[in-house]
């Protein structure tokens, strides 16, 4: 599966016929719609709808459609109805205006008093017929299919640049982690030598103490000389942080792969190798360890910017 961004933008069109119907050439061009999909990021599925009020009622329809294949982002639908010009009065049909005046008839002859339809009422009533509210929701949802289509194909040519991305990052990391694994055995080596020479010392105090008399001395150095060397090395083992690491850059690795629902474990993910570029830096006692792990921490924040984007 591909690996689809939150963010895109679409749009698509079912044009009207610009020619009038045959024998009616008082009458408009049959109108079509038009529709606008605007996706940005967000941590659910977000769906706003702009909808004009004759074509309100294919909201219900609309937002299955999307939900059936957006799983993720602020989805913001804008439609309205193309072919008609609503700033210019539309002129009435013959057949308009005989319906007019046959319910200004009927309505006349049960209240006397009622005034006549006058022009604007006549412009206004036969503005509202433009167009089949059934034909034009028909065509609305098969236009939004259009454009919804085109809105995948969008994220998913983001999707790609940003999984490309992501892979960069992961082989620097790798890298940077390869780096590192060398400095291990110089850091045991570095605490294997200050455990002795805290030994010694405290071999050295122990002579002193029983040359005065104090033999409890002795034991109170060699144990806090263990105690140090002890905490000192579990605080210099950085092998374990480096495993989970380059066990996370895998995962990484294989989701970016797989695609499809991905965001949500990507960002946790990401989280984790911050913890542990974090603890590799805390644990350094080394100017170049604390520089991959600087480094790291780099990289690792580039890739958390990206991964917000991924469905």
């Amino acid at each position: 599966m591909a690996v689809y961004s939150m963010t895109g933008y679409a749009t698509a069109h079912s044009g009207g016929s610009a020619a009038p119907v045959s024998g009616e050439s008082s009458r408009e061009p049959q109108a079509g719609v038009g529709v606008e999909i605007r996706s940005v990021n967000s941590r659910f599925l977000d769906l706003v709808f702009k909808l004009p009020d004759d074509l309100r009622s294919a909201e219900p329809t609309l937002r299955e459609l999307l939900g059936a294949r957006l799983k993720r982002g602020k989805v913001e639908v804008r439609a309205w109805v193309e072919g008609r010009n609503d700033t210019v009065p539309r002129s009435p049909g013959p057949a308009d205006l005989q319906k007019l005046a046959g319910l200004q008839d009927t309505v006349r002859a049960w209240l006397p008093g009622a005034p006549a339809l006058s022009v604007a009422d006549v412009l206004q009533l036969t503005a509202r017929q433009q167009g089949n509210p059934g034909e034009l929701t028909d065509s609305l949802v098969a236009t939004a299919q259009t454009a919804l289509d085109a809105l995948m194909g969008a994220r998913e040519r983001e999707g790609k640049r940003l999984s490309t991305m992501l892979q960069d990052r992961l082989g620097q990391l790798g890298r940077l982690a390869q780096d590192a694994q060398p400095l291990i055995p110089q850091l045991v080596a570095q605490q294997r030598q200050r455990f002795l020479d805290r030994w010694n010392e405290a071999l050295g105090v122990g002579t002193s103490a029983a040359t005065s008399g104090n033999a409890v001395s002795s034991d109170v150095a060699k144990d806090r000389a263990l105690a140090e060397a002890t905490a000192f090395a579990i605080r210099i083992d950085v092998a374990e942080e480096l495993t989970r690491l380059d066990s996370h850059l895998t995962e990484i690795e294989r989701l970016l792969k797989k695609g499809g629902d991905i965001g949500k474990r990507l960002d946790f993910l990401i989280q984790e190798l911050h913890r542990e570029a974090n603890t590799l830096g805390s644990k350094s006692s080394n100017l170049e360890l604390t520089r991959i792990s600087v480094d790291m921490k780099v990289l690792i924040e580039q890739m958390r910017e990206q991964v917000q984007n991924i469905e």
